[in-house]
């Protein structure tokens, strides 16, 4: 697949240009080698995937974005070993993902704290699967703590916190295990604009200071340009990778980073690729609803 540079990217600056050259020389935590998925459904094999192929470097941030239904969620859940490929495989530092493990967090859309534990429980939860000592899991437990924003609220329960809390504190414990990877399936969704925002910069600052490599599915293409080193992008039906887009900006990038004439070209590509222009096939029209009157003749919106 080809990597996409924009008119604007030829055009790069060299500390940009050069720190795109530092990350090639990286070496690669996550390659993704053919992979493909299909699942049985009642009326038949349905094909998710197929012939993925990519590779992520240490310490990378990459955002994987498609249209609805192009395999992006079955796709993350693969490389946490959580689904398994029908053809192809994962490896995390060359050796083949089976199933899940500690070089992998995952942190999903939904909150999925346990309510009955603490902030500081919660973030221990992993550490004491691992059979680390009581006192040496209170202690690190309150290191990633500081490190989200969330000292005050150690003793607090879930129901206490608000979305973007819960979700600093599902990134605390997905990193507490200091996992090679952390695997972030569009977790901001269920956010409203202004946390999400909030968000998105706590989440840059901690990728800034930790040795961590960052794969993030996202349907929100600003996100995306905001967030991302490279943009993988995927097709539908089956999803399949289109094009993998260098970001022409530095890093860390602000809000305001959105009205650069770069930020701008590369929205663009990234709306070309997902909303193609239509072709005049059946599959261009979208879902025709059943007419369906529920108001008075006459009383029109227009």
């Amino acid at each position: 697949m080809p990597t996409l540079e924009l008119p604007c990217y030829r055009e790069l600056e060299a500390p940009v240009a050069a720190r795109f050259d530092r990350i090639d020389l990286r070496p690669v935590v996550v390659e993704v080698q053919s992979l493909g998925k299909i699942f049985e459904a009642p009326t038949g094999p349905v094909e998710t995937l197929r012939d993925v192929n990519f590779k992520i470097r240490r310490r990378e941030f990459v955002c994987i974005i498609g249209p609805s239904g192009c395999g992006k969620s079955t796709l993350v859940r693969m490389l946490a070993g959580l689904d398994t490929p029908t053809t192809g495989e994962v490896l995390i530092e060359n050796q083949p993902v089976t199933g899940p493990g500690p070089d992998r967090g995952m942190v999903f859309q939904g909150y999925t704290l346990f309510p009955w534990m603490t902030v500081k429980k919660n973030v221990m939860f992993g550490l004491q699967m691992k059979n680390v000592g009581a006192d040496k899991a209170d202690s690190e437990a309150r290191q990633w703590i500081d490190m989200v924003g969330l000292t005050r609220f150690a003793d607090s329960y879930p129901h206490q916190l608000s979305g973007g809390m819960k979700q600093r504190v599902a990134i605390a414990r997905a990193l507490a295990n200091q996992p090679k990877v952390l695997l972030m399936d569009e977790p901001f969704g269920a956010l409203d604009s202004q946390t999400r925002c909030s968000m998105q910069m706590y989440l840059k600052q901690i990728w800034m200071n930790v040795d961590i490599t960052i794969a993030f599915i996202t349907h929100d293409l600003d996100e995306a340009i905001l967030l991302a080193d490279r943009i993988i992008v995927l097709a539908a039906h089956p999803g399949r990778v289109i094009e993998i887009i260098n970001v022409p900006l530095l890093q860390p990038r602000t809000p305001e980073a959105m009205m650069s004439p770069r930020f701008l070209a590369t929205r663009k590509r990234l709306d070309e690729l997902i909303h193609p222009p239509k072709t005049g096939t059946d599959e261009d029209e979208p879902d025709k609803l059943p007419v369906m009157r529920m108001t008075l003749v006459g009383d029109d919106v227009l």
